[in-house]
């Protein structure tokens, strides 16, 4: 449940952007009307009244034994039981360790009483039910990728109710907002601010969490009057200037800093002037080193240089820097010393570290993370439910579970993860107005026929892949790795995960079309290869046929061929000669001649000019179509009758059905797929595959009135 923030604001950053983007998000955050706190590129926590008197309790005892302005942090060595205080300059000298976090306070006590007792201590989290704010920083699609990644690290360990709160560019707002409006997870909140008018520089979100984000928010308790900031300290030498000769990095404390965790105390920040301070110093430096290395650390390091009382030093373990020839080793001595992970090498997992092994094993955890099992309830904490999960339970609950078709039924109203635009995608709307996508879905065992489209496709194409997370991640593997597929950005992958024991193959369809950029979309399947040329000839059609002021559907007449190599017909006059020859064969000739018969062989075979065909019974027919035309039903999954449903709507309202005589496709064979087995296994399921259609008939009937009467009396079967 999201309260009014009571008390100053607080501010927890991982992998920041830029600076700028921050100052702006602090300005927008502070000048908003209930002032609420953000997060960037990780984390952000709310106080209330009751933690902030606490905190400023703390902050009196600290300001009894901390110098101002020089004394910035002490750490423990757990191993060595050595005590070592940091002066301003002497970072570099500091030994990390991991132990329970630690504040001025600790001064107080010597180093042996912390050391018999810091085996005891844990670190103190957020309170039950506490909001926590968790920001990121997110542009494009490959960032949108990874951030998810990073939202299942946080979403594993959380034990509080979250609000994310993304500053995006269009693309990943899109992206985003999508995935999380399906995600539905309980006690989550998401928000997002438009980034587009910002020049920024956005980094990867290369963070990992390996324990609950809550802790990380329970160290604002121990910050000081005087403190704003929270860092870890850097763990290579690159601020020590002696990478290489002539490397002259930005100034810094020591070490420097790390930006890949950052805490802010966002009151404190606006009262000591941040907006000017960060610019004066950027400025000032920018004079001589005439640009940044490492962008916002760079400036962040800068300020902290000349204003090191602002800074609380984190222990080392909340920022685990994995980049080579760190001292990233001596933050940890067991699994359970790590909090964050930061894979802030260019190398990523192939970082040179003696443990890369369990590291890149725990981020491929998250990374293949079973997404459905994060959608977990918050036990004892009140949850505001969004109107989509109210709507959602609410039809679940008046499904009847003694149906004989409860599991149709249900599916037809799971709500599914969608993660639209997986890759990268570059498209370039024509100024004809006359451009076409092709629509197709498709699971892993269709992958292998990814390139073959491409190779026969100029156009650009909509593709929905019916995966789970760890599929997911194969296909991306996939696509890396295929030149084609790499040299085709104008491809969008929009990936819906799995759940559920049917095949949602209208659902996959739906979301494929919705995620259309042209006027006009081509109604395929994904193991069918469309003739050489199609993109052109079909874009001509549209304008010869006056598509854009009638309503029309153009039939591409389908054959399939059972060889799995084949001389691919460059013509129509080709193709005949294939079929003649028992090459090829009209599509479902042999086994479902009803699906395309109307499409009329015969005729099409000495046509040269378009011709109108009328709708029959069972007629399922691949078309070409405006984008509007209407979405496929999502009762029908799996095998049987979720094309004939759509082509049956296209025809109630009234679109004429025009085949195109120099178009044509060809199936390529496959194996069976288990829905098609499922079918002619299960009198179960052709028992609720009938009474579906009977439904949808109905349906239809209520929808269209008298003009729908014809497909209540034709022939049903299957």
């Amino acid at each position: 449940m999201l309260c009014p923030c009571r008390g100053k604001l607080k501010l927890l950053v991982v992998s920041l952007s830029f600076v700028i983007l921050f100052t702006w998000l602090y300005l927008l955050v502070g000048n908003s009307e209930n002032g609420r706190s953000l997060l960037l590129s990780a984390c952000l926590v709310e106080s209330t009244e009751a933690r902030l008197l606490e905190r400023d309790v703390l902050a009196s005892r600290v300001r009894e034994v901390e110098e101002e302005n020089r004394q910035i942090r002490l750490q423990l060595s757990q191993s060595q039981g050595l005590a070592v205080q940091p002066a301003e300059g002497n970072y570099g000298n500091q030994q990390w360790v991991a132990s329970a976090d630690t504040g001025p306070e600790d001064v107080e006590n010597t180093a042996e009483e912390r050391a018999n007792h810091s085996e005891c201590i844990r670190s103190p989290t957020a309170e039950k039910c506490e909001l926590i704010h968790v920001a990121c920083v997110c542009a494009g699609h490959n960032a949108s990728r990874d951030v998810v990644t990073l939202v299942k690290s946080i979403l594993f360990h959380r034990r509080n109710p979250l609000h994310f709160h993304f500053i995006t560019d269009t693309v990943a707002n899109q992206i985003l907002s999508t995935l999380f409006q399906s995600w539905m997870v309980p006690s989550v909140q998401v928000s997002f601010y438009d980034a587009d008018e910002l020049k920024v520089i956005v980094l990867d979100t290369d963070i990992t969490f390996a324990t609950d984000i809550a802790e990380l928010w329970a160290i604002f308790r121990k910050f000081t009057e005087k403190q704003v900031i929270g860092l870890v300290e850097n763990q290579s030498d690159w601020y020590l200037g002696n990478l290489w000769k002539n490397h002259k990095p930005w100034p810094a404390l020591g070490r420097g800093f790390n930006t890949g965790v950052i805490l802010l105390y966002l009151e404190k920040l606006r009262k000591i002037g941040w907006e000017q301070m960060w610019r004066l110093t950027a400025e000032r430096e920018l004079m001589s080193m005439l640009s940044t290395s490492l962008a916002d650390q760079d400036i962040f390091n800068a300020f902290i240089k000349q204003n090191p009382v602002f800074v609380h030093q984190l222990p080392c373990f909340w920022n685990v820097q994995l980049s080579d020839h760190t001292r990233s080793e001596q933050c940890y001595t067991e699994v359970s010393d790590l909090k964050v992970i930061h894979w802030n090498s260019p190398k990523k997992l192939r970082v040179k570290n003696k443990h890369v092994e369990f590291f890149r094993n725990l981020y491929l955890t998250f990374l293949e993370y079973d997404g459905n099992l994060l959608r977990r309830e918050l036990f004892g904490c009140p949850s505001q439910a969004s109107s989509k999960s109210t709507l959602l339970q609410q039809a679940l609950e008046e499904l009847d579970e003694d149906d004989q078709c409860y599991d149709f039924r249900r599916e037809r109203i799971m709500v599914h993860r969608v993660h639209l635009y997986f890759l990268q995608y570059e498209y370039t709307p024509t100024e004809d107005g006359t451009d076409i996508t092709l629509v197709a879905q498709l699971s892993m065992d269709r992958l292998q026929m990814l390139e073959a489209i491409c190779k026969h496709w100029e156009g650009p194409i909509s593709l929905a892949l019916y995966m789970s997370d760890a599929e997911a991640q194969q296909f991306l593997r996939y696509a890396q790795a295929s030149e084609v597929l790499k040299n085709h950005k104008n491809v969008g992958y929009h990936i819906v995960y799995k759940e559920g024991q049917f095949y949602p193959v209208n659902l996959v369809r739906n979301v494929a079309l919705r995620n259309v950029n042209t006027p006009y979309v081509f109604l395929t399947d994904v193991d069918f290869l469309p003739m050489y040329g199609l993109y052109d000839y079909l874009r001509k059609s549209i304008v010869q046929l006056d598509m854009a002021n009638t309503k029309k559907a153009l039939v591409v007449p389908a054959f399939e061929t059972l060889r799995y190599r084949l001389s691919f017909p460059k013509s129509k006059a080709e193709l005949l000669s294939m079929l003649d020859l028992g090459t090829l064969y009209t599509f479902r000739y042999h086994v479902w001649t009803k699906g395309h018969a109307p499409t009329n062989y015969a005729k099409w075979r000495t046509a040269t000019t378009p011709y109108k065909v009328e709708w029959e019974a069972d007629f399922e027919p691949y078309v070409v179509v405006r984008r509007d035309c209407p979405e496929y039903d999502q009762r029908f999954v799996g095998f049987g009758w979720n094309k004939v449903s759509h082509i049956m709507e296209l025809d109630a309202q009234e679109f004429d059905l025009i085949v195109l005589p120099n178009a044509f496709m060809i199936h390529m064979p496959h194996a069976p797929s288990f829905d098609i087995s499922k079918f002619r296994s299960s009198p179960s399921y052709r028992y609720c595959l009938t009474t579906l259609k009977d439904e949808f008939h109905q349906d239809l009937s209520r929808k269209y009135g008298s003009a729908a009467l014809k497909y209540l009396t034709a022939q049903r079967t299957i």
